[in-house]
C-alpha cells in the first residue's frame, strides 16, 4: 500500500480518534429539528425496529438525511463528504475487496499517509470491517457519506467485477450458461436428427403421426391426473392457510425487508409504481425497496429522473458487461446492495396488498428453518380489459388458487413465480442466487430449492399485475416461459439419477409432468384437437393404423380432461370479485391454441437463441 498514486495531500481532512460523543437524537433535538417527545417515541420504536434510530426518523419524515449524516459524524468526531463531489480516485479499487465493500456497504475514499478512510453510514460497525479486512500495515477510519453514493461508487470501482460475478453464482452443473441443444448434439447430430424425422414423415407419415398423437395423449393423462390430484386434495384437505396476525408488541425486533424491483424500458410505470408501493403498511425504517435498472437502460433512467422517489426507495444500476441483459443476472448484482433479512422480488406493475410484507415476516416468524421462500398469489386488476384479459386471470386464477396449492399440499416440486417472492436471505445467497441465463429463473430456482432440501411454502397475500392483453405479446411472453421450462428440465435432466437422489421418486415423477408434460401439451395441442375430425366424419390417422376401436376412448379422453379445465376454472372464479368471469370460461379452448403458437416460437429460439429474453411491455392498463 505504499503507491504515491493512491495518497492525498490536499484537502487532508483532520485524523480524530473513535471517541462517540453526544447522541444523534439529542443533537437533533438540541439543534430544534426534532422534539423531545418525537425523539421518545422513535426510540421506542426502535426496541421492536432492526434500524438505527436515525433512519427511524428519517423514514417517518421528521429529519433528512443529511441532518442524520451530520450528527452522525459529530458523535464519531469525523467527517461528512459528498462523494458526488468529490469521489474516490478509481485506483482506490485496490484498498478493500469488492466483497468486503459489498458486506459492510463502504468505500475506500482516500489514503492520509498510512490510514485509510472508508467512507460509511454506519460508522457503529466499524470495528467489524476492520477484524474482517485483509491483514494491513494500516489503519481504517470512517468518513461519513450518503448510503446511495456509496453503492455508486462501489459500482464505479468494482463494477466489472461485480457484474462478471452476477453472471457466474450458480455453480456451472447446474447452470445452463454452457448448455443448448447445439452444444448437447452437435450440428451435426441435430441436422442428423432433422432429417431422419423428415425421412420417416415421408415413409410412414401415419405412423409418425400416431406416435405424435400417443405422446401428447400420454403427456394429457399426466398433467390431467396431476390436476385431478391437486384439485381433490385442495378441496378435501383444506387447513388454515393464513398465519397468526401480526402482534402488536412482539419479543424480538421486526426483521429489515429489502424489495428488488427490476426494471427494464419502463417509460410509463414509475409514477404509479411509487404510488402503489407508498401504501404498505409495513414500517418504511424497516423496508427498502431498490429499483434495479441496467446502466443502458437510457429510457427508464429518464423516467426515474422526473420521478420524485421516497427516502426509502432507491435505484441501483447494473453495469453494462457486454454479455447478456437479464433479469436473473439484474437481481443477483443487486442483491448485495440489499440489506434485508427477508429478500423480495416485485415486478414493475405490481400492485401488492398493503400489508403483504406483514404477513410474510409473520409466517417467517412461526415457519420451520427449512422454509426458505414465500411465494404469494397473482392475479390481475385488468381482467376486464379484452377478452385474452378475461381469459388470463381464469388461466391464472386456477393454477394459484387451485392447482398450485394442491400441488403444495401434495409436497411436490413447486415452479416459483416471478414475482411476489420472498427468501430467507442466507438461503438464498448459498444457493447462489439465480441462474442468470435462464430465461424462467424462478421456474430454476424453485427446483434447486427443492434439490437442496428446502421448501416454498404459498401465503394468502394477492400481488396485482397486468394481466398480457394483447395476442403477440402474449405469445412473446409465453414463449419465454415455455422455453425456460424445457431449457431448466433439460439442465437438471442432465444427471437423473443426481436429480432422483435429491427429490425422491414422487417429486421427481412430478418434475416430469410439470416441466416436460407440459411443454409437451402446448406443442401437441393441434393434434389432440384432431378427435373431433371423426365426429365430422372425417377420417383420423390413429384409424388407419390402431384401427376405428381406439380413438373414441381418446376423444372421450380428450374430451373429460377439458371438461376439468372447466370446472377448475369455474372454482377458481368462483369469489365474488371474480364471478364475473365465469362465462368466460367456457371461451378457453379457442385462448390455449395461442400456447401452441408459442411453444413453436419457443422451440426455434431453443435452438438457435436460447438466452433470448422477450421482453414484456407493462402500462398498455394501468389499475
Amino acid at each position: 500500500m505504499s503507491d504515491p498514486l493512491l495518497r492525498l495531500s490536499q484537502p487532508r481532512p483532520v485524523l480524530r480518534r473513535d471517541r462517540p460523543t453526544l447522541p444523534v437524537g439529542r443533537q437533533l433535538v438540541n439543534a430544534g429539528l426534532i422534539t423531545q417527545t418525537t425523539l421518545i417515541e422513535a426510540l421506542g420504536k426502535q426496541h421492536t425496529y432492526n434500524a438505527p434510530l436515525g433512519e427511524i426518523l428519517v423514514a417517518d419524515g421528521h429529519v433528512d438525511r443529511r441532518d442524520v449524516l451530520h450528527a452522525l459524524a459529530t458523535q464519531h468526531d469525523t467527517d461528512h463528504v459528498d462523494l458526488r463531489l468529490d469521489p474516490p480516485s478509481p485506483l482506490m479499487a485496490r484498498a478493500l475487496p469488492a466483497r468486503l465493500c459489498q458486506k459492510f456497504s463502504v468505500v475506500p475514499w482516500r489514503w492520509i499517509g498510512t490510514t485509510l478512510l472508508v467512507a460509511t453510514t454506519r460508522p457503529d460497525r466499524f470495528d467489524a470491517l476492520r477484524a474482517a479486512a485483509p491483514a494491513p500495515g494500516f489503519d481504517i477510519r470512517p468518513v461519513l457519506a450518503d448510503q446511495d453514493q456509496i453503492n455508486t461508487q462501489i459500482s464505479t470501482l468494482h463494477g466489472a467485477e461485480l457484474a462478471h460475478r452476477a453472471v457466474t453464482l450458480v455453480p456451472q452443473e447446474i447452470s445452463c450458461r454452457d448448455w443448448s441443444p447445439l452444444k448437447a448434439l452437435g450440428d451435426g447430430g441435430l441436422v442428423l436428427l432433422a432429417a431422419l424425422f423428415g425421412a420417416a414423415l415421408i415413409a410412414f407419415p401415419l405412423w409418425v403421426m400416431t406416435a405424435l398423437i400417443g405422446w401428447g395423449v400420454v403427456t394429457l393423462v399426466l398433467t390431467t391426473v396431476l390436476k385431478l390430484l391437486a384439485l381433490v386434495t385442495q378441496m378435501t384437505d383444506r387447513v388454515p392457510t393464513a398465519p397468526e396476525p401480526l402482534p402488536k408488541v412482539v419479543p424480538h425486533r421486526l426483521p429489515r425487508v429489502s424489495v428488488m424491483v427490476p426494471l427494464f424500458k419502463e417509460e410509463r410505470i414509475a409514477e404509479a409504481l411509487v404510488a402503489r408501493l407508498s401504501r404498505l403498511t409495513y414500517p418504511k425504517a424497516l423496508l427498502e425497496v431498490v429499483l434495479v435498472l441496467e446502466a443502458k437502460d437510457a429510457v427508464t433512467r429518464a423516467t426515474l429522473a422526473r420521478t420524485k422517489l421516497p427516502q426509502w426507495m432507491r435505484v441501483v444500476e447494473v453495469p453494462d458487461d457486454g454479455t447478456i441483459t437479464t433479469k436473473p443476472r439484474a437481481l443477483n448484482y443487486a442483491l448485495d446492495f440489499c440489506d434485508g433479512d427477508i429478500i423480495g422480488v416485485w415486478d414493475a406493475e405490481d400492485a401488492p396488498e398493503i400489508d403483504q410484507i406483514e404477513k410474510v415476516v409473520a409466517h417467517y416468524a412461526q415457519a420451520g428453518p427449512d422454509v426458505a421462500c414465500l411465494q404469494g398469489i397473482l392475479d390481475y386488476y385488468n381482467s376486464s380489459y379484452n377478452w385474452i384479459a378475461r381469459c388470463f386471470t381464469i388461466e391464472y386464477a386456477s393454477w394459484w388458487r387451485l392447482v398450485l396449492p394442491g400441488v403444495a399440499r401434495m409436497g411436490l416440486v413447486l415452479p416459483l413465480g416471478g414475482t411476489t417472492l420472498f427468501f430467507r436471505r442466507e438461503i438464498l445467497e448459498e444457493l447462489g442466487g439465480w441462474d442468470a441465463h435462464n430465461v424462467t429463473e424462478d421456474a430454476d430456482l424453485g427446483v434447486r430449492l427443492a434439490r437442496r432440501g428446502y421448501r416454498t411454502e404459498l401465503i394468502p397475500t394477492a400481488t396485482f399485475e397486468e394481466a398480457n392483453c394483447r395476442a403477440w405479446p402474449w405469445v412473446k411472453q409465453r414463449s419465454r416461459w415455455l422455453k425456460g421450462y424445457l431449457i431448466t428440465y433439460c439442465v437438471h435432466m442432465r444427471n437423473p439419477r443426481a436429480l432422483l437422489h435429491d427429490l425422491g421418486w414422487k417429486r421427481f415423477i412430478g418434475f416430469q409432468v410439470m416441466f416436460l408434460a407440459t411443454f409437451s401439451q402446448f406443442v401437441t395441442l393441434p393434434l389432440l384437437w384432431s378427435f373431433l375430425l371423426p365426429t365430422f366424419g372425417l377420417p383420423h390417422p390413429v384409424t388407419e393404423t390402431l384401427g376405428a376401436g381406439v380413438i373414441w376412448p381418446l376423444a372421450g379422453f380428450f374430451i373429460f380432461a377439458e371438461i376439468l379445465n372447466a370446472l377448475i376454472g369455474i372454482l377458481a372464479t368462483s369469489a365474488k370479485e371474480r364471478r364475473h368471469l365465469i362465462p368466460w370460461v367456457f371461451t378457453l379452448p379457442l385462448y390455449f391454441p395461442l400456447g401452441a403458437l408459442a411453444s413453436y416460437k419457443a422451440l426455434y429460439e431453443l435452438v438457435f437463441d436460447p438466452y433470448y429474453w422477450d421482453k414484456t411491455q407493462h402500462g398498455t392498463a394501468q389499475p
